[in-house]
């Protein structure tokens, strides 16, 4: 399949409008200049669940004929109450599935996390050929008891489907005995490069705190996971986020993109050659959307991209 552009797939700031979902396209297939689609406005809004969704991820299927929309069910601006969302949040992703990117089916609600969770944030998909099923993996606080008391801190569960309604049950993925969330990955050359966020508080222990680091391995069901880079982007930014990856339609290029989560800024990207290296640099030129916050990247085709233009312009 030869890729001709790029959707940015995201939604943005805490309001009504915000937390749902919005599309922007690349200008022709530049990889870093964007406009949002709708106007602005959403393209998909959830009905179900907490009635907001948060950090979309899209996947097409292995034969290229289906895509799969994949959010966190989660409405902040109506409350920012971070302890309960962690606590007696949606156990819940909300779930959409297209042929074309332009006609979408009914958001349903599907139950990923175990009852120990509290709840089930950044969900994202992969195709895993190993397993010939797709990797569904999400952040979750796992509490000790059922009242969902006490300290607690969020893990990457896992769990697998091959049509999005029925899953495997849910594992821990990923636990470093610490804060750890949004997770995402790319495919190279034999290899998986996994970017996560160290979601500690910065301190002496925990000097790359609120950061992004990578690992990578050959198996996504590998125990061991070798350190590529930690404390990605600090120096161009303060803090970060929400990454996500993807490579370059025209060149072995890929482009890193971190939300930096401050008033004045959201995402930044970044750029390397050698993804095992593990050296980024910052982009020198870019046109996001409005607000972007935390998506995902995902190449199409000349023909799609034609189609969501028409669709939403």
């Amino acid at each position: 399949m030869t890729y001709s552009g790029y959707l940015y797939a995201h939604f943005k700031r805490e309001s009504g409008d915000g937390e749902q979902i919005h599309f922007a396209v690349s200008d022709g297939n530049d990889p870093l200049h964007f406009d949002d689609l709708n106007g602005g406005r959403p393209v998909l809004r959830s009905a179900v669940g907490e009635r907001g969704v948060r950090d979309p991820h899209l996947v097409r299927s292995p034969d290229g004929s289906r895509f799969f929309l994949v959010a966190t069910d989660l409405r902040l601006h109506v409350s920012l109450d971070w302890d309960r969302h962690q606590r007696h949040g949606s156990r819940s992703i909300v779930i959409w599935e297209s042929a074309d990117l332009v006609h979408w089916s009914t958001a349903r609600l599907v139950e990923v996390a175990p009852p120990e969770a509290g709840n089930a944030w950044a969900p994202e998909a992969v195709w895993d050929p190993e397993q010939d099923a797709y990797l569904v993996h999400w952040s979750s606080t796992l509490y000790a008891g059922p009242e969902h008391e006490g300290q607690a801190y969020n893990r990457i569960m896992r769990a697998t489907t091959r049509d999005f309604r029925g899953f495997s049950a849910p594992q821990v993925w990923i636990d470093r005995g610490w804060q750890t969330i949004d997770a995402t990955m790319i495919h190279h050359d034999g290899a998986w490069y996994r970017f996560l966020k160290d979601e500690r508080s910065r301190t002496a222990d925990a000097p790359l705190g609120k950061s992004v680091f990578c690992e990578t391995s050959p198996s996504l069901t590998a125990v061991d996971w070798k350190p590529v880079a930690e404390g990605i982007g600090l120096g161009t930014i303060v803090r970060g986020e929400g990454p996500l990856v993807y490579k370059s339609n025209t060149a072995d290029k890929w482009y890193l993109w971190i939300d930096e989560f401050t008033p004045e800024r959201r995402y930044v990207p970044f750029e390397t050659t050698d993804l095992a290296g593990g050296h980024w640099t910052p982009c020198d030129s870019y046109r996001l959307p409005d607000h972007p916050c935390h998506g995902v990247v995902l190449p199409i085709t000349a023909a799609e991209h034609q189609r969501l233009t028409r669709a939403w312009t």
